[in-house]
């Protein structure tokens, strides 16, 4: 049992908990996520880490209501406990491994939409541990949407707070405030964007645009989180991709978003997902080459 130190509400529906996990906590790296579930008989729900502190041996997780199980996740208090915390899974971000001089003397920023800011956070955090100032854009629907903010500003070089409603902040959506900052002569080696789906896209369109090479995460895509059930299967460039074992991290300017939003909406009914399988045959979960598909 993995024991819930806190838990607090940060927005309508969107919920934080530290969680008792040291195993997890010793290992793992920015862009890498868990699977929780509550019971014997709960669904396995796949999260980013959020944050991470080895010596308290805790893992601070983010959720968003979207359906029964994150009901009754949210429900949960502290000094409750989940049945299965497991993880690290994924790989971690590719900067992790990059020479820290090399990394310094890039210019990188980070997009963080809605609830992509809890993902985004350990990420810039990392930077900063390590001496590398980043620019941070996080958006929001509504000022009373917004999250982490205090936490991203004590870590981030510059931190751009946009709202979409004109709440708070910049007035509009976060590729407004990207295209505001290259009208003022900003330059950026990379982009790391997290977000909806439908945000890394146009901010994809956007960078390509801009000529700015663009990291997006997939794991709005991810549902079993091993592989096996074919959910976060997408194109990436020519190859196809499992969100989940090769991710979920990938080269933005090479993702198919529309193809990849489409499975999404496909999935959701048992139809749906027979007509996938159907459609793609050995490719729909074995292609991955990590699960062993039907074996």
């Amino acid at each position: 049992m993995y024991k819930i130190l806190k838990a607090e509400e940060l927005a309508d529906k969107i919920y934080l908990m530290d969680v008792e996990a040291p195993r997890v906590a010793k290992h793992c790296q920015p862009g890498q996520f868990i699977i929780v579930k509550m019971d014997d008989k709960g669904e396995r729900i796949p999260l980013t880490i959020c944050d991470y502190d080895r010596e308290a041996g805790t893992i601070t997780i983010v959720f968003q209501i979207v359906g029964a199980s994150t009901q009754k996740m949210a429900e949960l208090k502290a000094g409750d406990s989940f049945r299965d915390f497991t993880g690290p899974l994924g790989c971690a971000s590719e900067f992790v491994n990059e020479d820290l001089e090399e990394l310094k003397n890039k210019k990188i920023l980070f997009v963080a939409g809605g609830v992509g800011a809890a993902p985004v956070y350990p990420q810039v955090k990392w930077m900063k541990n390590n001496g590398i100032d980043v620019d941070v854009i996080v958006g929001s629907k509504t000022k009373d949407m917004l999250i982490l903010e205090k936490e991203m500003e004590a870590v981030a070089g510059n931190l751009y707070v946009c709202t979409d409603d004109g709440s708070y902040g910049h007035s509009g959506m976060v590729t407004s405030m990207i295209e505001k900052l290259a009208e003022e002569g900003k330059k950026y080696d990379v982009c790391i964007a997290i977000g909806p789906m439908i945000m890394m896209k146009f901010v994809c369109l956007l960078t390509k645009k801009l000529e700015i090479p663009t990291i997006v995460s997939m794991n709005p895509i991810m549902v079993d989180g091993t592989g096996m059930c074919g959910a976060c299967r997408l194109q990436v460039g020519n190859e196809i991709k499992f969100a989940c074992v090769d991710g979920p991290e990938f080269d933005g300017h090479l993702v198919d978003f529309d193809q990849a939003m489409k499975r999404q909406m496909m999935y959701r009914t048992e139809e749906g997902r027979a007509m996938l399988k159907l459609q793609e045959g050995d490719t729909h979960h074995g292609g991955c080459g990590h699960c062993g598909g039907d074996n």
